[in-house]
């Protein structure tokens, strides 16, 4: 099939490169020339494994091309994706401006009948919205929910093996069915992956399942403050209750809060969206207000055994959301970075990945500096504050920390220490909900 993808970030990127390692011909389009004369030029705009293969090959096979020019990409084909940002705005709500311009793009510029697939995360009604701007197009134009529900890190096997295709048609439109059935055919050999639905419940489908998964993590960072004041300990709660197979073993894990592009930005829509139709979810409202409180518990800890930050210099192990990412959007790490910066003190931090994405962040401020090695990072450092488990981390050279560290203590926000006896090693430990050994 001939398929178009209109914004080439995270997700766009992703879809047209997975599309195109399936065998069809994938065009990505974006108005940033820039980002696209880097595609191609093989360099991409972000870090995921496997996708800068894939897009080499494809591109090399010319089943994958890149276009500055949406309005001549999207002639001809038979799919156009919509993968464009929908930014949250201040009240929590999600900016459609960008849908709204493909929209009007894709109704004026189209030759052919065409179905019109949103893949980008947007809120519920955006198809009826959407079905409205192209209804006087000169063809057909057939629009399809279709919410991306991709880990970062894991995007091409999310994709190449997906859990579900949820799919939201018009009831009565055979023809985008018959096409979407099609299109992701290839990746639904094994069993039918595809949930089809009306497009109302495809759109709320996206923000309900990320704000459950934020939920538990929320719930299971209220507990572990729990088990810090009655001696109980979160590992051991966490395995008790994920053997439940009711319940499981996912996003059970305490820690500094959860971040990234998807799950703050999904909760919020969730409540703005539901206040919109006079709904409140006191849950998601909740597992909001947890979270922020939650960002704030690494910076706590330090203030507790160090009292004064000022002057005090704080090694800062990972600024990624989380691993396999380069993606520091609303990272803890940030909110630790920053109250420490705000206190006087000094910050060295060191990411395998996300690095220069910081750095971006930080240019020109004083106090911080993002280094290269991890132990010089940690070199006269009153305290080392592990954020993102990335590999390297999770089992280092402990008695090397200890000679280049002004102090032995160590604030583990991931628990992945609790049980190497660092006590022992002369270390002070901190962990999350933890009894540290």
């Amino acid at each position: 099939m001939k398929i178009c993808v209109v914004g080439s970030g995270y997700v766009g990127l992703v879809t047209g490169g997975c599309f195109s390692e399936i065998g069809n011909h994938v065009v990505c389009a974006d108005l940033a020339k820039d980002k696209i004369d880097n595609l191609n030029n093989g360099i991409l705009p972000i870090y995921e494994p496997g996708l800068e293969e894939i897009v080499k090959r494809n591109a090399e096979k010319k089943r994958l091309t890149f276009s500055a020019n949406p309005q001549e990409a999207v002639k001809g084909v038979d799919v156009i994706f919509v993968a464009v940002g929908t930014p949250s705005r201040s009240d929590g709500g999600a900016h459609l401006e960008y849908v709204d311009d493909v929209a009007k793009m894709v109704s004026e510029h189209i030759t052919n009948e065409v179905v019109l697939v949103l893949k980008s995360t947007v809120p519920v009604k955006t198809n009826r919205r959407v079905r409205n701007i192209v209804k006087d197009a000169k063809f057909k134009v057939h629009v399809v929910s279709n919410p991306e529900f991709l880990k970062e890190g894991e995007a091409v096997a999310d994709f190449m093996r997906p859990d579900r295709i949820v799919v939201g048609v018009v009831d009565g439109d055979h023809y985008a069915q018959d096409v979407m059935q099609r299109l992701y055919h290839p990746v639904s050999l094994n069993h039918e992956k595809i949930v089809l639905m009306n497009p109302e419940s495809a759109e709320l489908t996206k923000y309900v399942a990320n704000t459950m998964l934020a939920m538990r993590i929320s719930f299971m960072n209220e507990v572990s403050t729990l088990c810090e004041k009655v001696g109980a300990d979160v590992h051991s709660v966490r395995h008790g209750v994920g053997s439940d197979a009711r319940i499981g073993t996912r996003f059970l894990y305490a820690g500094p809060g959860y971040g990234g592009s998807c799950f703050p930005k999904d909760v919020s829509a969730l409540v703005h969206t539901a206040r919109d139709n006079d709904v409140e979810i006191d849950l998601a409202v909740a597992t909001d207000r947890v979270n922020q409180r939650q960002k704030g518990v690494l910076v706590r800890k330090l203030r507790k055994k160090l009292g004064d930050l000022r002057g005090k210099k704080i090694c800062v192990w990972g600024i990624a959301f989380k691993p396999k990412t380069d993606d520091i959007r609303e990272s803890p790490a940030l909110t630790l970075i920053d109250a420490v910066l705000a206190d006087g003190g000094i910050i060295a931090a060191h990411d395998p990945i996300a690095a220069d994405n910081a750095r971006n962040l930080y240019k020109g401020k004083s106090n911080i500096s993002i280094v290269e090695d991890e132990y010089d990072a940690a070199k006269d450092a009153d305290a080392i504050v592990l954020v993102t488990e990335w590999r390297p981390y999770q089992s280092p050279d402990f008695e090397k920390l200890k000679e280049v560290m002004a102090q032995p203590f160590i604030v583990d926000g991931r628990n992945i220490w609790s049980t190497y006896h660092l006590k022992q090693l002369g270390f002070d430990y901190e962990g999350i909900g933890v009894i540290g050994k």
